[in-house]
């Protein structure tokens, strides 16, 4: 019997916001926006996928690391929130056999990892996740930043990573498009925010992958990117997720002015245009 072809998943960036916002009525009401666009993406997609791989920027690790938990916990990593944020359960499944064969792909490009069994989701991915998602009935296989934040290494793991695509995997790179906390709800902080944001959102749309990864390779030359990242922990989920885009083009999937700072997520590949 042949056997039925998977169509490629398009690889995405989303733009997670601030902590558990979904679950704090006076948060939500800052992002209606993308929690609209999140609770439709699914329907955006080619197919079903048969698991994600998100690559959070609040999982950092000296190597990469891969989530290998049947049954991950949570990871409450936020302060100052109602009590009732730290009792959140999103009880989706992991998946060891996807866990195993990232791990594969990973050594076969000369890429160390550990296996983790401890690993909970984060609110960069129950948050996403459990809005696309809220039945919870996705398997879900996380993969750290590395602590090193070299741009090449993340570039090579979303390369190294790009062909799960083809098997059903749909890869989320997870972060902010803006992390400097010092910087929202401050008039001085948008134009320095506007110009990061036009200097990635032109890469995104180079039709030529190595023009695309060398603009973001370089990310630090861009105007207002130290302000607009102090620590690039949040970036780097874009650069892995723009290494596993290959040859696909870019564009601008969906973008919410938060505390007068623009959040913008990105889709490489195929996914339906509104």
């Amino acid at each position: 019997m042949t056997k039925p072809t998977v169509r490629r998943l398009p690889a995405l960036f989303i733009s997670h916001g601030g902590g558990p916002w979904p679950y704090v009525d006076t948060l939500k009401q800052m992002y209606v926006r993308t929690e609209k666009e999140l609770r439709r993406l699914p329907e955006r997609l080619p197919v079903r996928p048969n698991a994600v791989l998100v690559i959070s920027g609040h999982w950092e690790a000296p190597q990469f690391s891969v989530s290998t938990n049947a049954r991950p916990p949570m990871e409450y990593d936020y302060r100052g929130f109602p009590p009732h944020t730290y009792l959140i359960r999103y009880q989706a499944p992991g998946d060891p056999g996807l866990a195993g064969q990232t791990r594969k792909l990973l050594a076969a490009a000369g890429i160390e990892t550990t296996p983790d069994d401890g690993r909970g989701f984060d609110h960069g991915v129950f948050v996403p996740l459990g809005l696309m998602y809220p039945n919870a009935d996705m398997p879900i296989v996380m993969v750290s930043i590395k602590s090193s934040y070299d741009p090449a290494e993340h570039l090579a793991l979303g390369r190294a990573l790009a062909p799960l695509r083809d098997e059903g995997v749909l890869i989320i790179g997870s972060g902010l498009t803006y992390h400097n906390m010092q910087g929202f709800g401050r008039d001085s902080s948008t134009p320095d925010a506007e110009s990061f944001t036009r200097y990635l959102n032109e890469a995104i749309a180079l039709t030529d992958n190595r023009a695309r990864d060398e603009k973001l390779l370089h990310w630090e030359s861009a105007p207002g990117a130290r302000l607009a990242h102090p620590r690039e922990d949040h970036l780097l989920p874009l650069l892995a997720v723009a290494g596993a885009a290959g040859s696909d083009s870019g564009r601008v999937l969906f973008a919410e002015s938060v505390m007068k700072i623009p959040m913008t997520s990105y889709a490489f590949g195929n996914i339906s245009v509104d």
